[in-house]
């Protein structure tokens, strides 16, 4: 069980739902049962049989019907654990956009940006503890039973189940909770949580590998040969979190390369021209700027240097010679969307958050220091940057 915060992009699209059965809603997010549910409820189904068959031998056919309650147990259990994760986070300041129940469990998304690494902390602790709770209480009703039968074996079965869930979700590697616990404290120490990110991914992938080798190399400790569908499902669950830590790394790599953006670092610079000036005016202004100017931007302003549009280059170019005396710039220009100028000291999220508010889809911001254009901002130098391109 996992929760997973989507990363801030320049213009963020709406949180992608997973796709599956809606049967309510927690913290104002729908709770989705994933179509994988049901393949890993007959699976499971299956796999729980031979042990209700061995302790109530007599149930026949029924004991199918034991092993789905279990089933049904073990995602009651599945979805408190996500439930606790989504009622914290939104307490937490966050967006809670859905639970779904799926193959591997389950997990809580959200979206805000976690603030500090205490709410980080907090939103993963709690889903483990739920489980660990829930296996106290299974475990305190079975002791009290007088009697072996089917509803003590579900008992048992529940105590087991939860203690194995919270118990290895609190492993220290990414995308398990413990990852994000890791995460938080890292990032409590360093004062980067890029830094928390990647190390729990890297620690992630140990213990993907140790999940496997745990299947293979035990069993050869004690002197027995390893069973094939525990190492099968090992080997799954090991890709699973391999898979999973290093979508967490990459995630910290890409939020490295968003805190170090900056509106001033990535913008090129402006030649100003007003309005009424013509195209043969424009290129007298860059020529008269020197060499350099030939990456510049002609940024046509108004009343006190009010940004209004960027010249278009390529329009420029098919003007005739003849008639660039008479044409003027903001025929060859691109408006700028109003109220969309940028502070050159706006940078990481800050500056992705404006973008995404302010743009409205424009391509070309101003940038704008003291009331005066200094320079361009293009959305995809912001994105390119982020690519590591």
């Amino acid at each position: 069980m996992t929760t997973s915060e989507p990363a801030s992009t320049p213009a963020p699209p709406a949180p992608q739902r997973s796709k599956g059965f809606v049967v309510g809603r927690v913290a104002g997010a729908p709770v989705i049962i994933t179509r994988s549910w049901f393949l890993a409820a007959l699976i499971l189904t299956v796999l729980f049989v031979p042990n209700v068959q061995a302790i109530a031998p007599g149930l026949g056919a029924g004991a199918y019907l034991v092993a789905f309650v279990f089933v049904l147990l073990l995602f009651a259990s599945v979805f408190l654990h996500e439930t606790a994760h989504a009622l914290v986070a939104r307490a937490r300041g966050q967006n809670v956009t859905e639970l779904a129940v799926t193959l591997w469990g389950g997990h809580t998304a959200y979206t805000g940006g976690l603030g500090r690494p205490l709410d980080g902390f907090l939103v993963a602790v709690v889903g483990p503890l739920t489980n660990l709770a829930l296996a106290a209480g299974f475990w305190l009703a079975y002791q009290a039973s007088p009697v072996l039968n089917v509803p003590t074996l579900l008992l048992y079965a529940g105590a087991v189940s939860n203690a194995f869930v919270g118990v290895f979700n609190l492993l220290p590697g990414l995308p398990l909770d413990g990852g994000q616990i890791l995460e938080s404290l890292v990032w409590a120490v360093t004062g980067r949580r890029t830094t928390g990110t990647i190390v729990a991914g890297w620690v992630g992938r140990l213990v993907a590998v140790g999940v496997l080798l745990w299947a293979l190399v035990l069993p050869l400790v004690q002197g027995t040969s390893p069973n094939l569908t525990t190492v099968l499902w090992s080997a799954l669950i090991g890709a699973f979190l391999w898979a999973g830590a290093g979508a967490a790394i990459a995630n910290g790599r890409r939020r490295e390369a968003v805190d170090a953006l900056s509106a001033r670092s990535l913008a090129v610079p402006a030649l100003l021209v007003p309005l009424g000036s013509t195209v043969t005016d424009a290129l007298a202004a860059r020529a008269a700027a020197g060499a350099g100017a030939a990456a510049h931007r002609i940024v046509v302003v108004g009343h006190g240097d009010l940004p209004l549009a960027v010249v278009d280059d390529a329009a420029v170019a098919a003007v005739p010679a003849q008639a660039r005396d008479l044409t003027q710039v903001d025929a060859v220009a691109v408006p700028f969307v109003h109220g969309s100028q940028v502070d050159p000291e706006l940078a990481g999220t800050r500056l992705l958050e404006h973008l995404a508010r302010s743009s409205g889809g424009a391509r070309l911001v101003p940038v704008v220091e003291a009331g005066r254009v200094t320079g361009v901002l293009d959305l995809a130098d912001v994105a390119r940057a982020i690519r590591g391109t």
